[in-house]
This record gives C-alpha cells, sequence and structure tokens, in this order.
C-alpha cells in the first residue's frame, strides 16, 4: 500500500518546506523507496504562468509544459527526477475542474459544495499521482493560519482516515525564533501546532526551522506542550549549502523515524553519491567568477534554476562558482565596463519578458564577445546575443526584437506565427520539451556529446529566418535546430572561445548529480578564460 507523508509549515511563509519535502525525498531514494513529490499552492491562479517573478519566484516548466511553483525544480533536483504537471496543482485548478464537472452533470444535480467535492478533487489528485509510487510526500503551501489552507488541511485529514493513520504521516516545519538575547523560543510553534490540532491535524514530526543549535531543555518544552515525542522534534539549523540539508537529517536520524511511523522497512543507507557530491562543493579544487547579467536579480528566487545550475556547472569541474549578479539596468549607458566585470571569468544572461533592461544585457554580451569573455545565454538571453551580434558584427545598425520595437526595420527576433493574436496569455507559449538537432564540429555538439536533444521551452518570440543567411556569412552559427530546420535553437559567435547562447531553458533540466552539459561546458571555459588571463599576468 502507497504510503502519504504530508508537510506543512507554519509562523511565516518561506520557512523551507519544499527544501524540507525535497531533502526527505532524497534520504528515502537513498534507501531505494520508490517517491513521488506533489505541491499545493492555495492562490487562485490556475498555474504560475502569469505571475509576478518578484512576488513569487522563477516559474518551473516540466517536461509535458506545466507552468509550476519552484519548489517542483527543487523537487527535480534534490530526487533525480523529472516530474509532470500532475505534481502541482492550485486552489484554481481545483475549482475550474469542479465547476466543468458541474456543468458536465458529472455530480448528477447534487449540491457542489467544500465538501465534500472540492476536497474529494484535492484526494483524487493526490492518490493519482501515487498509483505507482511507495511513497508520495506532498506539500500544503502557505501558512497554517491563512484564510485559503484549511480545504486542502481537511482534505490530508480526511485522507488519513481513508487510508488509515499507520499509512499517513503528518510532518510540520515551524520557526524557533531567536530573541535579541540568544535565548530560543518556541512560542510561534506552539501557537502554529495548536492551530493545526484545531483543524484536525496531529503533527508526527517537527521541523524547528532556528539560527542557532537547540539544547534540550527547549526540546523537551516543545514536546510537552505539543504533544510530539522528543525523538521526533528535529533540528532544521539555517546553512548557506541547501544540498547539505539531506545530510544533517540523516545525522538526525529523520529516515529512521519516518520508517518507524510508517511501519516501512527501515532499510540501510545503499547510496551514498550525494554526500560525495556535498564533499566536492565544500571541498572545491578552484573558484570561478560568473556575472549573471538580468532584469530581476532583485529577487532572490527569481532565477533559482539558472544559480542552482550555475552550481552544478562548477561542481562537474569540481570548481565553485561564485555569482555576482549584475542589475542590466544599470549598464545602460556604463562607460567604465572594466570596472563591472572586473575578475569576471563568464557572463551569463538568462531568460525574461519586455523591454525593461534589455540594452544593458546587448551592452554585457558586447563586452563579453569583444573581449573573448565566455559567455552562455537563455532564451531571451540568446535573442540578446543575436540582436548584439546583428548591430554590431552583421551592420545591422537597427537590429531588434519585434518584442521591444515593433517598428524596427531589422527584426531579428519576431513573435511566432501561431503566438499572434492570442487573447489568453497564460499556458499559451511554446511550453515544455521539443527535439533539436545538433550540427557537427560546434560547440554544442562538443558539449552533448549526441545528435539529438530534448530542452524545455518557456517563449513566444523566436529567431526570424530571414536573417539566417546574412548572419551565418557574419560568423552567428546556428549550431541547433529543429528537427524540420525551421527554428533555431542555438546559436554560437564561432571566433569567439565560448559563446553559445540556447532559446531553450537548459537549466530546467540540470540537476547537482546529473549537470547540464552546457553548463558544464561553459564553466570550464570560465576556468580556461581564467588560467589564460593569469599566465597573461604573470607573463607581463
Amino acid at each position: 500500500m502507497t504510503k502519504y507523508i504530508f508537510v506543512t509549515g507554519g509562523v511565516v511563509s518561506g520557512i523551507g518546506k519544499g527544501i524540507t519535502t525535497a531533502s526527505l525525498g532524497r534520504l528515502l531514494i537513498n534507501r531505494g523507496f520508490n517517491v513521488m513529490v506533489t505541491k499545493i499552492d492555495p492562490y487562485l491562479n490556475s498555474d504560475a504562468g502569469t505571475m509576478n517573478p518578484f512576488q513569487h519566484g522563477e516559474v518551473f516548466v516540466t517536461r509535458d509544459g506545466a507552468e509550476t511553483d519552484l519548489d517542483l525544480g527543487n523537487y527535480e533536483r534534490f530526487l533525480g527526477i523529472d516530474l509532470s504537471r500532475d505534481s502541482n496543482f492550485t486552489t484554481g485548478s481545483v475549482y475550474s475542474e469542479v465547476f466543468a464537472k458541474e456543468r458536465r452533470g458529472e455530480y448528477l444535480g447534487q449540491t457542489i459544495q467544500l465538501i465534500p467535492h472540492i476536497t474529494d478533487e484535492i484526494k483524487e489528485r493526490i492518490y493519482r499521482i501515487g498509483s505507482d509510487a511507495d511513497i508520495v510526500i506532498t506539500e500544503i503551501g502557505g501558512t497554517i493560519g491563512d484564510f485559503e489552507t484549511p480545504p486542502f488541511v481537511e482534505a490530508i485529514r480526511q485522507m488519513a482516515v481513508e487510508v488509515g493513520r499507520e499509512s499517513t504521516l503528518f510532518m510540520h516545519v515551524s520557526l524557533i525564533y531567536a530573541s535579541p538575547g540568544g535565548e530560543n523560543k518556541s512560542k510561534p510553534t506552539q501557537h502554529s501546532i495548536r492551530k493545526l490540532q484545531e483543524l484536525g491535524i496531529q503533527p508526527d514530526i517537527l521541523i524547528c526551522r532556528t539560527s542557532q543549535p537547540m539544547d534540550d531543555g527547549i526540546r523537551e518544552k516543545i514536546s510537552l506542550l505539543c504533544g510530539i515525542g522528543q525523538e521526533y522534534i528535529v533540528e532544521g539549523k539555517d546553512t548557506d549549502l541547501v544540498e547539505e540539508i539531506p545530510l544533517t537529517f540523516e545525522r538526525q536520524g529523520m529516515a529512521h523515524l519516518v520508517a518507524k511511523r510508517l511501519g516501512l522497512e527501515d532499510r540501510p543507507l545503499t547510496n551514498c553519491v550525494w554526500g560525495d557530491m556535498v564533499h566536492k562543493l565544500k571541498n572545491p579544487e578552484s573558484r570561478a567568477r560568473i556575472a549573471i547579467v538580468g532584469k530581476y536579480v532583485k529577487g532572490s528566487d527569481t532565477y533559482l534554476s539558472v544559480k542552482e545550475a550555475v552550481k552544478h556547472g562548477g561542481i562537474a569541474n569540481e570548481s565553485v562558482a561564485d555569482i555576482k549578479w549584475v542589475d542590466s539596468e544599470t549598464l545602460i549607458g556604463e562607460k567604465d565596463l572594466e570596472d563591472q566585470f572586473e575578475g569576471i571569468d563568464g557572463v551569463l544572461v538568462p531568460g525574461g519578458f519586455g523591454v525593461r533592461g534589455i540594452e544593458g544585457m546587448i551592452v554585457a554580451i558586447r563586452y563579453a564577445r569583444e573581449n573573448r569573455i565566455p559567455f552562455l545565454g537563455l532564451c531571451l538571453g540568446m535573442q540578446c546575443m543575436v540582436i548584439e551580434f546583428a548591430r554590431h558584427a552583421a551592420g545591422l545598425k537597427y537590429a531588434n526584437s519585434s518584442e521591444f520595437d515593433e517598428q524596427t526595420l531589422h527584426p531579428v527576433i519576431d513573435l511566432m506565427p501561431d503566438q499572434r493574436n492570442l487573447a489568453d496569455m497564460g499556458a499559451t507559449m511554446r511550453l515544455g520539451l521539443y527535439p533539436c538537432v545538433l550540427k557537427e564540429n560546434t560547440k554544442s555538439r562538443a558539449a552533448y556529446q549526441q545528435p539529438i536533444i530534448l530542452e524545455r521551452h518557456r517563449h513566444r518570440y523566436e529567431f526570424n529566418n530571414r536573417f539566417r543567411d546574412q548572419l551565418e556569412s557574419e560568423g552567428l552559427c546556428f549550431s541547433g535546430l529543429s528537427p524540420d530546420e525551421s527554428l533555431v535553437e542555438i546559436a554560437e559567435v564561432s571566433d569567439h572561445p565560448w559563446m553559445v547562447a540556447s532559446q531553450f531553458h537548459p537549466e530546467f533540466q540540470s540537476k547537482p548529480l546529473a549537470p547540464h552539459p552546457l553548463f558544464r561546458d561553459f564553466i570550464q571555459a570560465a576556468l580556461e578564460y581564467q588560467r589564460r588571463c593569469r599566465t597573461q599576468e604573470s607573463t607581463n
């Protein structure tokens, strides 16, 4: 029988439910269990596709084209699996489906109510994803006490009754507040658990997020006041290296506690590759400094998958990639670019939408091209690389994207035909996995070491084929094309040591134990650039 684990959070948003879910999944996979995960978001949007990245962070795209919460990226990276649209759903999508069923007459004239119809729809989705899994871990978004969460908490309470309390485990992640005097305070956690108990849920395991170690006294206090055994209270101390969290939980015996509570076979640890990977991260042989030039750099989670993929590229080279965040708007009109890019070994321009900051990205790309600094462009980054090359290397003075200038004389980037005159903006882009054929004797082919690849997309604009011959003749190589050669997927600057950009988002498929080839080779090129610069300095 499938076992079900439910993860809730208390006191504050961003408490770490997603990383806790991903870390627990990693521990169970390391013991040979088949684990699936799902994230429930309580907002009314149908999906994350139209949400502001400053407010919500990045939009993660699955293989089947779902625009999801960024926690799915954490799940995929930690568990090493590919998820689908079934792994993320929202209040909006649940209500939409219930309304659609009512209109189709599937409820046979019943009065549609929160219970049982909404809760049944929630349960059905969780059961569906667990049909072939040993264990399903479900993260309930939001914070206990929010107006939006009770229907989901009620649904998982009902599931505990339906499948049996012995097959369900409730895990709560809450805050232990450190007072200015340095004393750990558990009162917020006590109130959070009381609220959860009012909704019919008694947590089995408590993860205490804390900035300082917990002593036996506070564990005893929490245990007594919250009804949780001391051995089931796990310390979740703050760390700068999220990949180390599964190891921290491992040392505290979390996998053993879960197995004991769910009646699972208490299997020994059989897979140590995660620990080996963390050791490499903590003991690098070298360091590369990467400038990420974007328009959303003030939001810590906006480029989460990009940041993680850069880290993975470092792991593949037994190196650490230190990131310098550069707001592209600050580069517009900037004269002293040497100061901005001093000590930088590689430049990366990630995705985005809209005209703001574009000219600054083009400035950065030109600087990387002319100074022969390794460059990686992602989606919008590829489009900006094409615009920069067209303007300054191919003589197309007015080159631009029609997204930024509808009247440009040289629309080297243009709206895809099937994207014109759309009424709905949500879920209408080119989304999900598409094939790409790689040309031989290119940097892209050298990275992937195979002729055909599959990568995830999220965009409306494409390279305009009217300019393909002209730009190729000037030295821009289109090294990756769709199978029918109608769409440009990868572009490279031929006479540059390493300047590659993709229309797709390779960051979505990069994982700590399987770094993406483009990020691996980008960091490798950055380290080679660093060595060349040091050699030149020593010679001079």
